[in-house]
């Protein structure tokens, strides 16, 4: 039996972060964690860290909307934590990067 959760954290006005996982049998099979913020009316991504292509990576976005991924090697499970911890702790630096203030 899967289990989904989903949340959104606000850290600032015009910045937030989105959760979801999903568990099959207490394991990780699906997960994105990203970090949006508001700009024009519009949330762009600044990092995302996803299992899109099978394996746990991080994406890292400039204003324009170009990424760079870079592979975490770690399982899911751990990729979804280092994701949450990472963004929790850096928000406010990958924010100031992403908006060309630093």
């Amino acid at each position: 039996m899967s289990r989904v959760v989903d949340f959104v954290v606000i850290f600032d006005d015009g910045v937030r972060k989105r959760h979801f996982h999903e568990t099959d049998k207490g394991r990780v099979v699906r997960f994105v964690v990203q970090l949006e913020v508001k700009i024009e009316s519009q949330w762009k991504p600044v990092i995302r860290y996803d299992c899109a292509h099978g394996f746990s990576h991080a994406d890292r976005y400039d204003i324009s909307g170009n990424k760079t991924k870079a592979r975490l090697d770690l399982k899911f499970e751990n990729a979804l934590t280092f994701a949450d911890w990472d963004i929790n702790r850096n928000w406010e630096k990958y924010k100031t990067k992403f908006l060309g203030d630093g």
